[in-house]
């Protein structure tokens, strides 16, 4: 028999207002739909754009998100660049033009003893230089 994975995904964390909410609702989510993955988007957590390692740490070690997504934000704050590469539970658009950027564009965890493949692709419409979602995921 298949086993079933609850997912849990948080959309768009803005700022300190958007990681209050996060933690003023999610130990009541946790306990209401017991997911056994917590995914939340995480590219403008950080005074509204970008991310910081003390806000990544913030969200992945204290509130327990399990994968932090991201989208063209991820690089806003120039220190994304120094910890992007050792920040396992984070994953930048994997189709971003350039071969040598750092981070990853695609996670594999483990949940409820399911192995899950997460990626982050984004749309190109209006987005410059990105690389096509489609042809990337292929």
């Amino acid at each position: 028999m298949a086993k079933t994975v609850k997912v849990l995904f948080l959309g768009d964390l803005i700022g300190r207002p958007g990681r209050n909410a996060a933690w003023n609702i999610l130990p009541a989510l946790r306990k209401e739909v017991q997911p056994d993955l917590v995914i939340a988007n995480a590219e403008n957590s950080a005074s509204g754009f970008g991310l910081t390692e003390r806000v990544y740490n913030e969200l992945t070690e204290d509130l327990k998100i399990d994968v932090l997504t991201s989208g063209n934000h991820i690089w806003d704050k120039k220190e994304i660049y120094s910890f992007i590469g050792k920040a396992d539970k984070l994953i930048r658009p994997y189709n971003y033009p350039q071969n040598n950027i750092p981070g990853h564009g695609f996670v594999v965890v483990e949940a409820n003893g399911v192995k899950i493949a997460i990626g982050n692709l984004l749309g190109c419409v209006f987005m410059g230089n990105y690389d096509s979602p489609f042809k990337r995921a292929d």
